[in-house]
């Protein structure tokens, strides 16, 4: 199973993720993956990931160390490290936040979401929350898959290939906080998430 998490004010729209279900979907396994929308609460998305991954477990049998690929863009990258340290499963980080509390400081007010108008409001204890859950480097980078672009106009792409030394992937030339050649990497990216079996 995939848990896609997406970025600040973004959502299961985004363009990633419709690549990636379109993917799964002509592999046939449209099944196997979950793109919540993430609540603007730290905290509470942490939770709803918890919460669905414990649900899988229940009523599919899933063993999150073998069956569970947790993918995150951004600060959803950050809730993915998060959740595969303590889920010790495999994650994908894509151009992923790696201080959030730090650099989402800076976002705390009213905003507005990226594929709709719906308000989001982004609470000064929400960065407390980030700073909470904050976990150390992958103590197993081999469970990592870290894509990051040099040209990210948001993030500083040589702290995540500092934070994720060790761990597979790629650094990319040029590129775009958004990664709009993503479709390029999927095929890469699906083969270390998806169960060797």
């Amino acid at each position: 199973m995939i848990l896609y998490l997406h970025g600040f004010r973004s959502s299961p729209k985004s363009h990633k993720a419709t690549l990636l279900a379109g993917a799964l979907r002509e592999r046939g396994l449209e099944g196997e993956w979950i793109a919540p929308q993430l609540p603007a609460s730290p905290r509470r998305a942490i939770e709803l990931a918890d919460y669905l991954i414990e649900q899988a477990r229940t009523t599919r049998g899933m063993e999150p160390g073998r069956d569970l690929a947790i993918m995150g863009s951004s600060l959803g990258g950050y809730y993915a490290t998060c959740l595969a340290e303590r889920w010790k499963c495999r994650a994908i980080v894509l151009n992923p936040v790696v201080y959030a509390a730090r650099d989402l400081a800076t976002q705390v007010g009213e905003h507005t979401m990226y594929h709709s108008d719906d308000p989001f409001v982004f609470l000064p204890e929400y960065v407390d929350e980030l700073a909470e859950m904050a976990v150390g480097r992958p103590a197993h980078p081999e469970r990592y898959y870290l894509l990051a672009a040099k040209g990210d106009e948001v993030l500083d792409w040589r702290e995540m290939a500092d934070w994720f030394s060790g761990c597979q992937g790629r650094i990319l030339e040029g590129g775009d906080h958004g990664l709009s050649d993503f479709e390029q990497w999927l095929p890469e990216v699906l083969a270390f998430a998806l169960p060797a079996s």
